[in-house]
């Protein structure tokens, strides 16, 4: 059965999706058969509007309907403690929590070697001015540097990355110290102790809490 050209081109645009492949990306298509073409119409035009109605804010490189972003713009945000998070999508999810009231900075990636993703690929450089430039605004104000990137190898060599280059920059104003953090990690909630890795159950034990 040979499959008609439009459902094809379907298939090969859901295959170019990440983590979709050529069996599910044919069950999608298929499925679109069955939706009823008002459906289909608002669908397309929110694809094609996606970029179009989106900003990548020029602050702290999340994406948003305006520069800067809403959350850069409130004034009711601490912005002494910037946040450094690999992908838009971990803005969300630490917004989500309603715990952090910082900002951010969003990377757009992590140093991969293997697939050729040097710190120069990724927004390391504009941190790195961004710290700078709020130590020389003369106001003094003490900045902490939040290193999110994910408990992953690439995610920590970025932030051992991002710690040496934040130490070695340029001295902060007058009782203006730079502090660097980094994310606790453990055991989630419902793991299992026999499939953690010998780090994370390193550090779920010298993070444990006192009862």
């Amino acid at each position: 059965m040979k499959i008609p050209r439009a459902i094809q081109q379907t298939i090969e645009s859901f295959e170019r999706l990440p983590g979709v492949g050529p069996k599910t990306a044919q069950r999608l298509a298929f499925y679109l058969l069955h939706v009823p073409q008002v459906e289909l119409d608002r669908f397309a035009a929110s694809v094609s509007n996606l970029k179009k109605n989106t900003v990548l804010c020029s602050r702290c490189f999340s994406i948003d309907e305006t520069n800067p972003c809403s959350i850069c713009s409130d004034s009711k945000r601490d912005q002494t403690v910037i946040c450094v998070v690999e992908q838009p999508l971990d803005v969300l999810a630490l917004e989500k929590s309603g715990h952090y009231h910082g900002v951010y900075h969003v990377l757009h990636g992590k140093i991969d070697p293997l697939n050729n993703i040097g710190p120069d690929e990724i927004r390391i450089g504009e941190l790195v001015r961004r710290v700078r430039a709020a130590s020389a605004d003369g106001s003094g104000e003490p900045m902490e540097i939040i290193l999110a990137t994910n408990p992953t190898m690439e995610g920590e060599a970025t932030a051992m990355y991002l710690a040496k280059q934040l130490k070695n920059g340029e001295p902060r104003a007058e009782s203006g110290e730079l502090k660097i953090s980094r994310i606790g990690r453990g055991l989630p909630t419902g793991a299992d102790l026999e499939y953690a890795d010998p780090t994370t159950l390193d550090r779920a034990m010298d993070g444990r809490s006192h009862y």
